[in-house]
């Protein structure tokens, strides 16, 4: 017999029995299961048992409708495994999970392509520089575009980590206070930073930084009023910057502002021309490349293998690609 249970509770014990993730997967499990909680909550579907098979295709289609296959696979996959995890509760009927069926990718495919080009990447930071400098949203564009780091570095930064006269900031491997960096102590580094984001930093901290500490009572540099800004916070600030009507006014996709959902904050990762932080990293290493940067500059800048990179970062077109490698001719 199923036991009565709501998709947010259901979330909940789910995340809360997943002790083996780390902290930045669980966050990951979170994002994913939020947006099938929504999905739930668009239905009126209240209480698990009734998920069936019709459902989770209506899902499948609903979520590929803002994401591309590689990103859905990934989702459907945590939704799939939440789904077994509901199955041992008695939550949903037995077989379920299987009834959620994953995209095929292409050959091609294994590799999300999703990136942000550097003309848009100037565009948005135009539009910060003059409507919303030195602000919490500015210095997250600013520092992510500008360093390639990833999210849970920019989430570790305190301020102390920060030395704007010496022009660079640290990242530091600290999992005892809940900022561990991916590669732990690999990925510790000091990383330069150019002048004018020395000078971005330097004016939100002393202009609109909160000046509070975490729990465990160190000085965020991504800071809220409530301590340390969450990943979630960095996420969605980075799907608002980079929608063409909050930073041109104007929409690619013919939507009317008003009667655009992705145009209200909440839902602005529905946007098609929206991105992730993922794919402002990506972005941020093809600028480097094609600008002169050397491979092992870049990796070690980004804190990736020179392989990862080719494969999964480095979104050079075939064109930029050969303009990097012509300038080694005359080595020859």
């Amino acid at each position: 017999m199923l036991e009565p249970l709501t998709p947010r509770q259901a979330v909940q014990d789910y995340l809360n029995g997943r002790t083996d993730l780390t902290q930045s997967s669980k966050e990951n499990h979170d994002y994913r299961l939020r947006r099938f909680i929504e999905w739930c909550d668009e239905n009126r579907i209240d209480n698990l048992n009734e998920i069936n098979g019709p459902h989770l295709h209506r899902y499948k289609v609903w979520r590929a409708q803002d994401v591309n296959n590689v990103t859905l696979k990934n989702q459907l996959g945590t939704v799939r495994v939440f789904l077994r995890f509901c199955e041992k509760m008695d939550a949903v009927e037995d077989g379920v999970s299987e009834k959620l069926e994953l995209p095929e990718l292409g050959i091609d495919e294994d590799v999300d392509d999703t990136t942000i080009r550097s003309k848009e990447a100037e565009a948005i930071l135009s539009y910060l520089n003059t409507y919303e400098y030195a602000t919490l949203r500015h210095v997250i564009f600013q520092l992510l575009w500008h360093t390639g780091v990833r999210t849970s570095t920019l989430f570790a930064f305190d301020v102390d980590d920060f030395h704007p006269r010496e022009g660079y900031i640290r990242a530091i491997h600290r999992p005892e206070t809940g900022t561990p960096l991916k590669n732990k102590e690999r990925g510790e580094r000091e990383i330069n930073l150019a002048d004018e984001v020395v000078r971005v930093v330097r004016d939100f901290l002393d202009r609109h930084h909160p000046k509070v500490e975490d729990e465990h009572r160190r000085i965020p540099l991504i800071g809220t009023r409530a301590g340390r800004a969450h990943k979630t916070t960095i996420r969605e600030n980075i799907y608002r910057i980079t929608r063409p009507c909050h930073y041109t006014n104007d929409c690619p996709h013919d939507r009317t502002q008003s009667t655009c959902k992705a145009a209200r904050s909440k839902h602005a990762s529905k946007c098609p021309s929206s991105v992730s932080p993922h794919a402002i990293r990506k972005g941020s290493i093809t600028y480097h490349r094609n600008n002169g940067w050397p491979a092992k500059a870049v990796s070690d800048r980004a804190n990736v293998s020179q392989e990862v990179l080719d494969k999964h970062y480095d979104k050079g077109t075939p064109s930029q690609k050969r303009k990097r490698r012509k300038e080694f001719l005359n080595n020859l």
